[in-house]
């Protein structure tokens, strides 16, 4: 076996490597692309994630208008809390309802 067979199996060997890493990296944007455009139609959302040890954690979930904080270990699943979803509040840079333009700032 020659050095130009040598050669020329890992450049098949990086070749076929690049594509299947291209590959990979596509699946990826396009699973992401997907979640993002069905998000809006699904009715049960994972909002976030806590990981407290290697087999336990805190998932906080959206179902129908309910926020839901759902304990997860390796044996069982246990509702924690249950509570509607709170409007949005509104941010310093808008103005508040109460004031005007005639009233003075304090």
């Amino acid at each position: 076996m020659g050095t130009w067979e040598i050669f020329k199996m890992l450049a098949s060997l990086v070749l076929v490597l690049a594509v299947m890493g291209a590959l990979l990296w596509t699946l990826r944007r396009l699973q992401n692309k997907l979640q993002a455009s069905s998000n809006t139609t699904r009715q049960m959302q994972l909002l976030e994630t806590l990981s407290l040890g290697p087999r336990q954690k805190v998932l906080l979930m959206q179902v129908d208008g309910q926020r839901m904080l759902i304990g997860v270990t390796a044996q069982q699943m246990q509702a924690l809390g249950q509570w509607p979803v709170a409007p949005v509040a509104p941010t310093a840079s808008s103005p508040s309802p109460a004031r005007t333009e005639n009233q003075p700032h304090a």
